[in-house]
């Protein structure tokens, strides 16, 4: 059949025709003068797209952390008098690779991260990724990812809100964290579900970052932000999200609702009573076992590997759903949830892959 094999020539040489030789550059400020950063909308469609993808089998990926001894930090940097001025927070000095492919891009994202970094002025992470040609695997793209990551973490929020609080009216939020992912999460709510949100309360570890936060984005948002020091609102709360870098719970399970729907973005920051009372009375979710399983960071994984078995094994029989199997989780109106979420790195692929074709198109 001479005709087919021209024809299958031919669509494969139009597969590589458009891979450059060299890869653009897009720094922070390139992405800005090119008015090629996404939208919070933007973002919230490829992110439709990606899960869609995610839950066929049409894309995959996996993440792998290294992370290092806060102890060998304090002696090598040389700052041995530091430590006590991050008591209960985790550096997170870590060195972390994200990778995935989809029906037409590859990429690796880059992460490295420091809470000490503020001490220096400098972001707590950055993301650096190379957006790559599926089938040449040739580097397409190398894309300051910083922004984005935050945008699609953030995009986590309103994905939970709609699985749980659907048809809920007047919501009160209750978010721990006051960083660029806290930034993130108001944003995409104030996108999504804006006028259904009465109030969002913000707690940070300092009270002046909880307050910056509101004074920098309260004018924007069609809710009202209030910095709190404490966690007297947090009963009155249908919507509770934590966002922060503590190394121990950041409430007690007391203090929540007993319907609330919890959003778990950071490290160890969930009570196991919490994951207990809602694994009996409720749901709990996450992105994906085996990724929040394997990363082992967060208070739903801990919970099991601290009893010696994985969160992976036991996860399927404990009735633990997962956003990457299903958008429909069924859920019984009225009763508690948690979601722990860890980011995948498919989301990463598609929100980079939406950027870079944004650049293409403004020439």
């Amino acid at each position: 059949m001479p005709g087919n094999e021209t024809n299958s020539i031919l669509t494969s040489a139009s597969l590589f025709s458009h891979v450059p030789t060299t890869p653009v550059l897009l720094d922070e400020t390139r992405i800005v003068d090119c008015d090629c950063m996404l939208s919070v909308g933007e973002v919230h469609e490829v992110l439709d797209q990606a899960w869609a993808d995610i839950r066929t089998g049409r894309a995959s990926g996996a993440k792998s952390v290294m992370s290092l001894s806060e102890a060998t930090f304090w002696q090598e940097a040389g700052y041995e008098i530091r430590p006590s001025e991050f008591t209960g927070e985790r550096l997170g000095w870590k060195l972390s690779c994200l990778y995935g492919v989809n029906p037409r891009f590859a990429g690796v994202k880059v992460i490295g991260a420091n809470a000490f970094n503020r001490v220096l002025g400098l972001p707590r992470s950055r993301s650096t990724f190379i957006l790559m040609e599926k089938f040449s695997m040739q580097p397409l793209a190398i894309v300051d990812a910083t922004r984005l990551s935050a945008g699609r973490t953030g995009a986590y929020a309103s994905q939970v809100l709609r699985l749980c609080l659907a048809k809920a009216d007047r919501i009160n939020v209750f978010l721990f964290g006051a960083g660029p992912i806290a930034g993130a999460i108001l944003a995409s709510l104030a996108h999504s579900a804006g006028e259904r949100i009465a109030r969002v309360h913000v707690r940070a570890r300092r009270l002046e970052s909880a307050k910056a936060l509101q004074a920098s984005l309260s004018p924007k948002l069609p809710f009202e932000i209030v910095a709190v020091e404490d966690n007297r609102f947090l009963a009155d709360a249908d919507f509770v999200i934590t966002a922060t870098n503590s190394v121990s719970p950041v409430f007690a399970d007391g203090e929540l609702r007993r319907d609330a729907c919890l959003l778990h973005l950071g490290g160890d920051e969930v009570p196991v009573e919490t994951l207990r009372r809602i694994l009996r009375q409720g749901h709990l979710g996450c992105d994906d076992l085996e990724t929040v399983s394997r990363r082992n960071s967060q208070s739903l994984a801990l919970q099991y590997s601290k009893a010696g078995t994985t969160l992976e094994a036991l996860g399927p029989h404990l009735g633990i759903l997962e956003l990457s199997k299903t958008a429909d989780w069924g859920l019984d109106p009225g009763s508690p949830v948690s979601v722990t979420c860890v980011g995948l790195p498919m989301l990463d692929l598609y929100v980079v892959a939406a950027l870079y074709e944004k650049y293409l198109a403004a020439g």
